[in-house]
């Protein structure tokens, strides 16, 4: 069987170290605030507030059942990712965020427990959006130090020794099979954001001629007979326009007028023998672009 690259393995590592020790550490902290035996009545404390979150989509539907699950169970953190339960300690909490807030990566001087739990959230976000599943050696022995180091301060010192254990011991063939089946996802989501990109581009294409059919509905008019119209209308109005006068009887005769539009099976137009430039100028008032003949 085909073993798996020196990267590849950093990055076996870390997914267990942040899918495996680091929940347990955050889970800590957050059960020191939410104390677990009273974790419903906390919830339903800040009922409004977390209903508020959700409406602007920072709690999405399953977070949700698993906060108000149906009775009689009751919320358990054991079933809270990382994600949630640092969204609920930097909304429901007094606890103060680190200087670039809970989003960055915080400066390494950081050492609070805020800084602590972005630290760990930063990883876990930069590791799910690792397409490939493979870590070079410099951000991996980094990252390790950085994310070790929160885990030890909000977990203790017996965590900090399991992710000691982790990083050294001799991964087996399970794990080995972990990192082939990373890869494979990964392949999969590729594919799908592909198909997704290609779908997009399909619906904005759609869109677009949408839109053109609809104005085209709206317009009883075809467009080649429109445009055959204007190019008449235009000409007219070229040759006359110096000799008009608009006089008052002029303009009401403008209004009064009994215009009246010839179309034949919306694919000709049929032209009455004397037109002039009053003609033209009331189509320009009531909006018709069409050959017409005075009243």
């Amino acid at each position: 069987m085909e073993s798996i690259s020196q990267d590849e393995e950093h990055y076996v590592r870390m997914s267990l170290l942040l899918t495996g020790i680091a929940p347990r550490a955050v889970r800590k902290c957050f059960d020191n605030e939410f104390a677990p035996a009273s974790l419903d009545v906390s919830l339903n404390k800040e009922y409004n507030k977390l209903r508020d979150m959700q409406k602007k989509r920072r709690i999405n539907q399953s977070q949700w059942n698993l906060l108000f699950p149906r009775h009689p169970d009751v919320p358990d953190s054991k079933t809270f990712d990382v994600t949630l339960m640092i969204t609920l300690l930097r909304n429901l909490t007094s606890m103060n965020p680190p200087v670039n807030g809970f989003d960055s990566l915080p400066y390494a001087a950081e050492t609070t427990q805020s800084a602590d739990l972005a630290r760990i959230k930063h990883y876990r976000n930069y590791l799910s959006h690792t397409d490939n599943g493979k870590l070079d050696d410099t951000f991996f022995n980094t990252a390790w130090t950085d994310i070790t180091g929160a885990i030890e301060r909000i977990g203790g010192r017996p965590m900090k020794q399991e992710c000691d254990q982790l990083k050294t011991k001799f991964l087996d063939q399970t794990n080995q099979e972990i990192i082939r089946g990373i890869k494979r996802s990964n392949d999969e989501i590729k594919d799908i954001k592909k198909s997704f990109k290609r779908m997009k581009r399909s619906h904005t294409i759609m869109r677009r001629e949408m839109k053109i059919i609809k104005a085209s509905q709206q317009d009883p008019v075809p467009p080649n007979v429109r445009a055959k119209i204007k190019e008449t209308l235009k000409a007219w109005k070229d040759t006359d326009d110096k000799m008009f006068i608009e006089t008052r009887a002029a303009q009401q005769y403008k209004c009064c007028v009994e215009i009246a539009v010839l179309v034949e099976n919306c694919t000709a137009v049929k032209k009455i023998t004397v037109v002039d430039i009053n003609t033209v100028k009331i189509c320009e008032v009531v909006s018709i672009y069409t050959v017409v003949a005075k009243g």
